[in-house]
């Protein structure tokens, strides 16, 4: 099965999105200050943000544990 990720970059805001599946959401906060999670109404996991990205330049790979249920 296909599916179409959308990945957004606003660079004035610093700020990258990224968005597996296009459904109603809500971003919800993690154990990293710059990463959002965006979890659709039945608790999947259906995008990521981060934000002020240009900070991690040169910086180790960001890692994070996303506890939500894949959709």
């Amino acid at each position: 099965m296909e599916k179409e990720v959308s990945i957004w970059y606003d660079e004035e805001g610093d700020f990258l999105e990224i968005i597996f599946e296009k459904k109603l959401g809500y971003f919800k906060e993690t154990e990293t200050d710059s990463i959002m999670e965006k979890i659709d109404n039945d608790g999947n996991l259906i995008g990521f943000s981060i934000m002020k990205i240009s900070a991690l330049k040169g910086e180790k790979p960001l890692s994070i544990n996303l506890k939500t249920k894949v959709a």
